[in-house]
């Protein structure tokens, strides 16, 4: 990405696949509300249209047509949403995108495999050029995604990892060390 003066002007949350309202799961509104409270700064969080599948031919033209990701954007992507967060920087420039239990194949799930996410290889190298920054947060406890996946991510991306032990899937209704690290990206701390 070519390392013009742009910085980033707003957020998407793209949360996991089946949350119901988003405003209310996990701790998507929560974030948005921290977020928000910065000057001049915009986190968008919408109700994802195929919420149950979470189809990536679906997803993937609503961050861009509806959503408006482009190369001021910090893309938040959570499970499902961290999955479209990456095929989406496949083929787009973003500001950044921050991984939420992120993994890399359908785990034997007739869903996940029914997204599209997962029926060809990852292109690391164009998500890496595609974004000036690839933040992700981890558990060795997710009780649905193996570490061996998130850390395949890690690596494929050299991402800024973040790996906790204690977190699971990240569906608590805060989360600080998001918030922090996103700050840190506007202010240049981080």
């Amino acid at each position: 990405m070519s390392q013009t003066q742009l910085s980033p002007n707003k957020a998407v949350i793209v949360p996991g696949n089946g949350a119901g309202n988003v405003e209310i799961s996990n701790w998507y509104g929560w974030v948005q509300k921290q977020l928000e409270k910065m000057p001049g700064f915009q986190c968008l969080l919408r109700n994802m249209p195929d919420p149950i599948t979470a189809r990536e031919s679906i997803w993937l033209p609503f961050m861009e047509s509806e959503l408006h990701c482009d190369k001021q954007t910090i893309i938040i992507g959570h499970s499902s949403g961290a999955a479209a967060a990456m095929r989406y920087s496949e083929t787009h420039q973003v500001y950044a995108i921050i991984l939420v239990s992120a993994y890399t194949s359908d785990l034997g799930d007739n869903n996940e495999r029914a997204s599209g996410y997962f029926n060809r290889s990852w292109q690391w190298e164009k998500i890496k050029s595609n974004c000036r920054r690839i933040i992700q947060f981890g558990s060795t406890d997710d009780p649905f995604l193996p570490w061996s996946e998130q850390q395949e991510v890690a690596d494929g991306l050299a991402a800024e990892l973040h790996k906790y032990t204690d977190r699971g899937h990240f569906q608590n209704t805060q989360f600080q060390e998001l918030v922090s690290v996103v700050k840190g990206i506007l202010d240049g701390s981080a």
